[in-house]
């Protein structure tokens, strides 16, 4: 079975009170931080990490919550709020010796990264988001039937009991829905991947649900008081996407350069998990993003 990249080094980093991230950890140069996205681990970035280490030190976590990480009971909604876990990340990447490092999250990895972004402008030299909007434009850009293809954030939006059980009931069904039908090209996940995956997800529902009902709740309150203040992004932003905008109606190198005012924005029809699909396309958006 799969469960890590080839060649990397792994190990437990506490990172908060209760925390450990679950890590791998390969090459040398300067740091990044690679954070994966739903239904998925750190071996998501199995080809961009190996790629990228052949002159950068790669970090590549799995998310609280989710993996081989601890997943803390939601004894309030900031436990998986955002904020909470872009510290996560932070504190992972100083007690790895790295006070400043360049971070590319994928779907909710790229929410944490945007959030650490926002929070620690300090330490977060570069950032990239792979086929994601900042929560608070996600949520405004979904209207009426269109808002279908987002079914799965209205379900874990809802208060904990119904969505853990019923997600828990079908977990496979569930989780490989998304495998399924966000895949560009179903190759690029194959059977030991996919199968890992569901593992992971299979035995972290109720974290996984935490994660995205606090995107219906905290989450949305900490955009809006940053929009209401004024802050963005002060580091070079890359944005790799679908294009949603076409598929939904908005413009979204528009809403992303409300946030990050050095932008580089672009779209790809390598669909949701271009990391894994099109490795070589992400590796070189990494590069010259590095390069600003």
């Amino acid at each position: 079975m799969t469960s890590t990249i080839a060649g990397f080094d792994t190990r437990r980093v506490t990172v908060a009170e209760d925390v450990a991230l679950h890590v791998a950890v390969g090459g040398s140069g300067r740091p990044i931080v690679l954070l994966h996205g739903f239904p998925q681990t750190h071996l998501m970035w199995r080809h961009v990490a190996a790629d990228l280490a052949a002159d950068h030190t790669v970090i590549c976590p799995d998310l609280r919550g989710y993996g081989a990480s601890d997943k803390p009971a939601a004894r309030d909604e900031d436990t998986y709020a955002k904020r909470t876990m872009a510290a996560d990340v932070v504190a992972l990447a100083r007690a790895l010796g790295h006070e400043r490092f360049a971070l590319a999250g994928h779907d909710r990895g790229a929410l944490v990264a945007v959030r650490a972004g926002l929070d620690h402008p300090d330490a977060v030299t570069h950032l990239a988001s792979l086929d994601v909007l900042p929560t608070l434009d996600m949520w405004e850009v979904l209207h009426g039937a269109s808002a279908s293809v987002a079914f799965h954030l209205y379900l874990m939006a809802q208060p904990p009991g119904l969505p853990e059980r019923m997600i828990s009931a079908s977990a496979d069904d569930f989780f490989g829905y998304f495998l399924d039908a966000w895949a560009g090209d179903p190759a690029a996940v194959p059977a030991d991947v996919r199968a890992e995956y569901l593992r992971a997800s299979r035995e972290a529902v109720d974290s996984i649900v935490a994660d995205y009902r606090a995107s219906a709740g905290i989450d949305v309150a900490h955009d809006r008081a940053d929009r209401a203040a004024g802050r963005r992004l002060a580091m070079p932003v890359t944005v790799i996407q679908q294009d949603w905008g076409a598929a939904l109606g908005y413009d979204a190198a528009a809403v992303w350069r409300a946030w990050a005012p050095d932008l580089e924005h672009r779209t790809t029809s390598a669909g949701h998990f271009l990391a894994e699909s099109a490795p070589a396309e992400v590796s070189a958006a990494l590069r010259a993003l590095l390069a600003r």
